[in-house]
């Protein structure tokens, strides 16, 4: 059978807008549901969330029956995890904390076969491929793997005109919360300061060619940032969401003392 095309990495190319959202919860149950909503892509969070790789792929399997794409952030961008990620079936990967040129152009190589890349060859075995049934995988696994680099650190924002130049970044992610901490702004990303920078870096990227995205759940700034013409958006989080109806929903109906008579 053919190998699965990425159709949110297609999207992107034919410029239109994603929009998704944070899953931490670590659970296939609540991915699946949130899989059925319409959300472009769902972000399974291995840097800040309780997850492995085995919940990462639970969670896979849990969106498979889904048009939305499992984007999958590791903890770290070691290629040694980017190997067991991509052979687990990912095909789009955002790396925090990127802040150079040349750990952007190490990236690039590990998520890709040689000779364009260094990623080992063991697929046939892996749920990439079918475990082997998706006889063209190697072929176009190249082509379909999308890679977000995440800039979040003012040394990042520094090097970002030679990130966004390098072959094989598909798109540049400003994590503003990290952003604002590095800025001496922690707990503050609305800071006219660092939303000057965001914006500086949208532009900086739309200028190299590259698609731009962000995480905020703040209305005001989801508005903003689309009306930027950023690519792709995430806007909350499974976590957010589920705090902010269950607090609604006890607010309307939970019980208030007795008025004194």
């Amino acid at each position: 059978m053919p190998a699965r095309k990425n159709r949110f990495k297609l999207a992107l190319a034919e410029g239109r807008r994603q929009t998704g959202l944070w899953l931490a919860l670590a659970n296939p149950i609540s991915t699946e549901l949130l899989g059925g909503i319409g959300f472009d892509w769902l972000v399974i969070d291995l840097e800040h969330a309780p997850n492995d790789l085995r919940s990462a792929v639970a969670q896979m399997q849990a969106l498979s029956s889904y048009p939305v794409e499992a984007v999958i952030r590791p903890p770290i961008g070691e290629a040694w995890i980017l190997k067991q990620l991509l052979d687990a079936g990912c095909q789009t990967i955002l790396i925090p904390m990127v802040e150079s040129a040349a750990q952007a152009r190490q990236l690039v190589e590990a998520v890709r076969y040689p000779p364009h890349g260094c990623r080992g060859v063991g697929a046939a075995l892996a749920r990439a491929s079918g475990y082997g049934a998706e006889t063209d995988y190697l072929k176009i696994a190249n082509d379909e793997i999308c890679l977000l680099l995440q800039i979040e650190s003012r040394k990042g924002l520094d090097a970002l005109d030679e990130i966004a130049a390098i072959d094989g970044v598909d798109g540049i992610f400003i994590g503003p919360a990290d952003l604002a901490a590095d800025m001496g702004y922690l707990g503050r990303p609305k800071e006219d300061a660092v939303q000057t920078a965001i914006h500086d870096a949208f532009d900086r990227i739309k200028g190299a060619g590259k698609k731009s995205g962000v995480l905020t759940s703040d209305h005001g700034l989801i508005s903003e940032y689309l009306a930027l013409g950023v690519d792709f958006i995430a806007i909350g989080s499974d976590v957010g969401v589920l705090r902010e109806a269950a607090s609604a929903l006890l607010g309307k109906y939970a019980a208030t003392p007795a008025s004194a008579g």
